[in-house]
């Protein structure tokens, strides 16, 4: 299984094994990381599961859908260039290693 490293805002890491298949989302629920709320249970329609993808993985994702894109002008943190919507990055073999910061607030 893919591992996959959410940080939180203090640095903590918390590094898990994702079954292929799930969103890096329902990884961090599965698996009780803080920081992920996922109000909508992955249809990206809240914004909840907004992460920040480390620059040193940003490369192993495929650009964000057109609706992803829109629905992260509405994320409670600032929006940056490695913004994602962690209901919207599916977990395969290409993804062992992603690094995911989690903003200070999803709500």
């Amino acid at each position: 299984m893919p591992k996959i490293t959410y940080v939180a805002v203090d640095g903590t890491e918390q590094a898990v094994e994702v079954p292929l298949g799930t969103s890096v989302m329902r990884g961090a629920v599965l698996n009780d990381v803080d920081g992920i709320v996922a109000q909508c249970g992955g249809n990206a329609q809240c914004a909840t599961c907004h992460v920040y993808v480390d620059e040193t993985t940003l490369d192993k994702l495929a650009p964000a859908a057109p609706e992803e894109d829109e629905m992260l002008d509405f994320t409670a943190c600032p929006r940056r260039p490695n913004s994602r919507l962690s209901c919207q990055l599916d977990v395969t073999g290409d993804l062992d290693g992603l690094i995911v910061h989690l903003p200070e607030r999803q709500n």
